[in-house]
């Protein structure tokens, strides 16, 4: 691939920015001025408030009319855990044995860096349409004001993409191996028992939040939510947290709690919506304990993109690069394509994910490369087809 920027060295440049959510460190404004010197118009756009903001984002576009395509991703990492589990300065953007190692250089800052290699070899044949990047600052996090608002301000100014690869680590065990095609549907609650707390002994004189909390779990639990499809595997629900008396615990043996507190994640295919979901959950949890305390939100609902001609794009991408012919999947948690794909087709691939959010979280340098020379695979069929 041809072009004039190197996607390793600009992936060490935003690793070198520890722009974990909600913080940008500057990560932006190294993306917008290698955009800038490409030749986009770059727009930083900032959403929100305290205690989940402000979030940096930006928008940057080159071209005009059809087709318009956009690479989606975010900036923003997950936090590094204990420092002393890694081998390196995860800020550092070290090169060691053939790889990038850093917060971020599987996800998907390297990813970004790839986009915008790719950008760079569009500009440099002058195609024709539009080429833009979508990049949020708030995908790891709470998601409340990144990509969703972004995708208000596209609406609002006549900016909707046509089409829209999302930059995720996808890939399982190969770069190539795989494209996520669609995603399933989460939903948290938080569930909290009111009761009253006594004596083990006379449990008449006082009122165990502990049984109720019991009973609407396994009542949750009991529901075979369903078996799947041919795209989805089966929805499930988890329990993913369990306190009394507010998360301080109860030390003592013989004295029940005042509270019990649980929290739940379903990941649905769709066989369901969110909606039906929150129902379901708020006439179990009546049942038991019409007295609880619960919080619902809907992170996201299940989609999938038909496979059609977007998809055996970016498949022809694929295997031109790696030789690879990449299943469609809609395996994996959840991403920002969950907002995009209300206004436009919409698609991940990006590098294996095994090291994704870890300590020495890494990427190969021949993936890197071969993701740039893969996007640009993309924007040549999209924009040359």
């Amino acid at each position: 691939m041809t072009g004039s920027i190197d996607p390793v060295a600009l992936a060490q440049d935003l690793i070198r920015c520890p722009s974990v959510t909600p913080a940008d460190a500057g990560a932006q404004a190294v993306l917008a001025s290698a955009l800038t010197a490409l030749g986009f118009r770059v727009e930083r756009l900032t959403f929100g408030g305290p205690p989940d903001g402000p979030i940096d984002n930006l928008f940057a576009t080159i071209g005009s009319g059809s087709p318009h395509f956009a690479f989606a991703g975010h900036t923003d990492v997950v936090p590094v855990g204990n420092p002393a589990a890694w081998s390196v300065d995860p800020f550092a953007a070290t090169i060691a044995d053939g790889r990038l190692i850093g917060r971020g250089a599987n996800d998907m800052k390297s990813a970004i860096a790839a986009f915008v290699a790719a950008a760079a070899a569009h500009v440099a044949r002058g195609a024709p349409g539009r080429l833009s990047l979508v990049i949020t600052g708030d995908e790891e996090g709470p998601a409340s004001f990144g990509t969703a608002p972004m995708l208000e301000w596209l609406e609002a100014n006549a900016l909707v993409p046509d089409l829209c690869l999302v930059g995720e680590p996808t890939s399982a065990r190969r770069l190539g191996d795989m494209i996520k095609v669609g995603r399933r549907g989460s939903i948290n609650a938080w569930i909290t028992v009111n009761g009253a707390q006594g004596h083990v002994a006379y449990p008449d004189r006082a009122d165990n939040p502990v049984t109720r909390l019991v009973a609407i779990l396994a009542a949750l639990k009991a529901r075979r939510l369903d078996d799947g499809n041919a795209w989805f595997q089966p929805s499930n629900l988890e329990v993913t947290d369990l306190a009394v008396n507010g998360g301080a615990g109860n030390p003592a043996t013989n004295m029940t709690p005042a509270t019990a507190g649980a929290r739940i994640n379903i990941r649905f295919n769709d066989h369901h919506s969110g909606a039906a979901l929150e129902a379901w959950i708020r006439r179990t949890v009546a049942e038991h304990a019409p007295a609880a305390d619960l919080e619902i939100k809907i992170s996201g609902e299940a989609f999938l993109t038909e496979p059609g001609d977007f998809s055996s794009l970016v498949a022809a991408a694929v295997t031109d690069v790696t030789g690879l012919v990449p299943e469609l999947s809609t395996s994996g948690g959840t991403s920002d394509a969950r907002f995009i794909r209300r206004l436009c087709p919409v698609v991940e691939f990006g590098l294996p994910g095994a090291t994704m959010h870890k300590a020495d979280e890494s990427a190969s340098l021949a993936d890197i490369a071969a993701l740039a020379a893969i996007y640009d695979g993309v924007l040549r069929r999209v924009f040359f087809a």
